[in-house]
């Protein structure tokens, strides 16, 4: 394996002006998807990359003009691009006059990573001794609607499998759109955490006892989680506050990998000169029904009087974790609520302090288990 570097653009939701549609409170500034796309492949078109992955919500509400759009842009970059799908992406099975379908899915994105497939998942060289495997979390009911939580289908798991146990002499990197770790404290048991989640988590993680490094997305925040040999890697949403990126920078050793993650932020697009201060602001104003609701709920469970009163106090709240290396030691909260609070930010097993979400180095042995440093 050579040193090699990739990018992380997750959840763009892609927008054209014409198909920008208001939904009360929405936390998405889809309105400057494409500004703020631009803004970055502008930026990584001189940054000497071997591939870009997006990890899934590539459009608004699956328009086939916006995913269309899309695969016309990626086909213009000067290095490849692989995509999987999100939940914002494929709305129901077989799709309709203005939204892509999920057979069709595969097709549309076919020069990122799907090449003649025609399942949702793939596993592709993407360089000397690295092979990436593009999974699947978006599945239905059987009345075609969308299930409200990841799901890898019996069908894919043993795809999985059967991949896996060929003979591979090299990295394996995997990317889907649902979290398999948690980002957030009991993240998969809590009500508003599922829906972020994939359900069959362990059969999942199962499969990827080879696979030391895991890209998502859909949670639009900058974190870094770890579960024995496995580094859960999940970045924030182009259309949402902080606007990230990530750039990633593989480097095999003697007897390990060195993958070292720095983070950006878009600043600025026409018309936001100051995204960043427009962005929290528009998340602040968005934040406290949210966090009315979160302090109602378990570990909480505030009555809804006390919930209303201490909800204004944590309007910063979302942003903080959505930027990644949050902390949440504020004196004038209860001693109730600041307890379960700062397990919130980025601390670990101790309760130490430890800014990994942004800019850290792992240390990936060429067999499972891995260490952080910085």
């Amino acid at each position: 394996m050579q040193p090699f570097r990739f990018a992380i653009i997750s959840d763009p939701h892609v927008t054209l002006p014409h198909t920008v549609y208001d939904v009360p409170n929405r936390f998405h500034l889809v309105e400057v998807s494409i500004a703020a796309l631009e803004e970055i492949l502008a930026t990584l078109a001189t940054a000497d990359l071997d591939f870009l992955l997006l990890p899934g919500d590539l459009t608004q509400h699956g328009e086939r003009e916006n995913h269309q759009w899309l695969a016309q842009r990626l086909r213009s970059l000067p290095f490849p691009a692989y995509v999987v799908p999100g939940n914002h992406d494929i709305i129901t099975p077989a799709g309709d006059d203005r939204t892509v379908g999920l057979g069709e899915f595969p097709t549309l994105y076919a020069d990122f990573g799907y090449g003649g497939a025609t399942q949702p998942y793939y596993c592709r060289e993407v360089g000397p001794g690295v092979r990436l495997l593009g999974l699947n979390s978006i599945a239905f009911d059987g009345a075609g609607a969308q299930l409200p939580y990841g799901w890898v289908d019996e069908a894919q798991l043993g795809w999985l499998r059967d991949t896996l146990a060929e003979p591979w002499d090299g990295l394996t990197l995997a990317m889907i759109h649902h979290n398999l770790l948690d980002h957030l404290p009991g993240q998969h048991r809590h009500p508003l955490g599922q829906r972020y989640s994939i359900r069959n988590r362990q059969a999942l993680r199962d499969q990827l006892q080879a696979v030391p490094l895991l890209l998502t997305g859909h949670l639009h925040v900058q974190d870094v989680a770890q579960q024995g040999s496995l580094w859960e890697v999940t970045t924030g949403s182009l259309v949402s506050y902080p606007h990230p990126y990530r750039v990633v920078t593989v480097t095999p050793m003697a007897d390990q990998v060195q993958v070292q993650i720095e983070s950006h932020r878009v600043q600025a697009v026409p018309d936001w000169p100051d995204l960043q201060g427009a962005s929290l602001d528009w998340m602040r104003n968005r934040a406290i029904p949210f966090m009315t609701r979160l302090l109602s709920l378990p570990p909480f469970n505030l009555p809804a009087p006390e919930a209303s009163r201490y909800a204004p106090m944590l309007k910063d709240f979302w942003a903080t974790i959505a930027a990644g290396d949050g902390r949440f030691d504020e004196a004038h909260w209860p001693e109730s609520i600041q307890r379960h609070f700062r397990a919130f930010g980025a601390v670990d097993a101790q309760g130490c302090y430890r800014p990994i979400d942004n800019t850290t180095t792992l240390m990936l042995p060429q067999v499972a288990s891995a260490s952080v440093v910085g």
